[in-house]
């Protein structure tokens, strides 16, 4: 694959990992600025609501800047807010810097997906958008075991320090290796991108994917305190569970990639909800046991990161299908609808650990699941394109 393709994997492993890191030493964090778990999982959740907001607002701002330009500033912005986070001693501030790095988020994530789809050839979109999509699971298998052993063996202000440091990395890397041009999408009214975008197949896909993300995120944002009360699990074990999960997450985005150019996006995505479903229900089945030991947890959870992770390539392909001259918006939106899942999984978590302690969380998880798929069985009522017959918004790089 070509080095943009790096380019934008690398930057998607360092953006969504600026979320998730804070998943990893959440006690920590609770502990050094004196506010409970619940509270500091706001930290997460601050983070994927101004995410969920601006990306479709950047989306349509920005949809006539070269993307190069775009992605550039966009990192250089989020290395400062990091580099800053590092050095602050207050929970305000800290939770105001992550505004800052969340808008950068908001404008660049789109944008990979978008890049990425449009310049795939049509029979491979799937796989395109997953090997952009591996920085995605790269954040869980590298980037947040990274942020949560730093933590452990320094602080967690030197986690935020390593984020920005990745962040200077990647400004680099689009400056220096994103094409310079590429075509733009048609000039549409909103009144007509909302047309689109508010089709049955496309909105309902989208609510699927907001409900989908609730309960996947919930549960990597909360797992340390899960884990903890689960099976006793120190800050090392809870790194190796989060990477195990990242692992089997890669292995999955890249294999659903593949299916869904093979079998299609709508049956990828009711085999890998499918799974999720079962290993909530195996979670919560191993919770009337407690505690349990490590070892036994390892398999679980790799298993649900690869399926929570085989689903995005499938999403991301059939709203790129769907959508046509709107693909970036749609893109947008659907960024915006996995940030507003994962905000809305902090604060359904948080609630429940601060009311009843993590038990509840699989059945939660699993609840969410269920109706993601209820609603992805009414999307496939929309028609979708076959794979590789895709009618081309593909613009070859020159």
């Amino acid at each position: 694959m070509p080095r943009w393709i790096v380019a934008l994997s690398l930057g998607a492993l360092v953006f969504y990992t600026d979320d998730y890191v804070i998943a990893g030493v959440l006690p920590e964090i609770a502990t050094d600025l004196a506010v409970s778990e619940g509270t500091a999982g706001q930290l997460v959740t601050v983070f994927s609501v101004t995410v969920a907001l601006a990306a479709p607002v950047a989306a349509i701002a920005a949809a006539h800047v070269r993307r190069r330009t775009l992605l550039t500033a966009a990192a250089a912005v989020f290395t400062l807010a990091n580099a800053l986070a590092a050095t602050a001693t207050g929970f305000e501030a800290l939770l105001v810097l992550r505004v800052v790095a969340a808008l950068a988020a908001a404008a660049a994530t789109p944008a990979l997906f978008s890049l990425a789809a449009q310049l795939a050839p049509p029979e491979r979109i799937g796989r395109y958008v997953a090997a952009v999509a591996f920085g995605v699971t790269g954040a869980i298998a590298l980037g947040v075991p990274a942020g949560t052993w730093i933590g452990g063996a320094l602080s967690w202000r030197a986690t935020f320090m390593t984020m920005a440091i990745a962040g200077a990395l990647i400004t680099t890397g689009f400056a220096t290796q994103l094409p310079g041009r590429t075509n733009s999408s048609p000039a549409l009214s909103l009144r007509s991108q909302l047309t689109i975008l508010l089709r049955p197949a496309i909105s309902l896909g989208l609510a699927a994917n907001v409900t989908l993300m609730l309960g996947s995120m919930m549960l990597l944002t909360y797992l340390a305190p899960f884990t903890a009360a689960l099976s006793t699990a120190d800050i090392s074990a809870r790194g190796a569970l989060f990477a195990f999960s990242g692992v089997a997450g890669m292995v999955g985005i890249w294999a659903g990639g593949i299916a869904t150019d093979k079998w299609g996006p709508v049956r990828t995505l009711a085999a890998g909800i499918g799974v999720f479903i079962l290993t909530v229900v195996v979670l919560a089945a191993l919770w009337t046991v407690r505690p349990v030991p490590v070892l036994a947890l390892l398999p679980v959870v790799a298993l649900q990161g690869a399926a929570a992770f085989w689903t995005s390539p499938a999403i991301q392909a059939r709203l790129h299908q769907l959508a046509g001259p709107v693909s970036a918006q749609a893109l947008a939106m659907n960024t915006s609808g996995t940030y507003l899942g994962a905000a809305l999984g902090g604060v359904v978590g948080g609630l429940a650990i601060d009311t009843s302690g993590p038990g509840p969380l699989p059945v939660i998880a699993g609840a969410a699941g269920l109706v993601a798929l209820v609603l992805l069985l009414l999307t496939a009522r929309g028609h979708a394109p076959e794979p590789g017959r895709t009618r081309a918004d593909h613009r070859s790089h020159r």
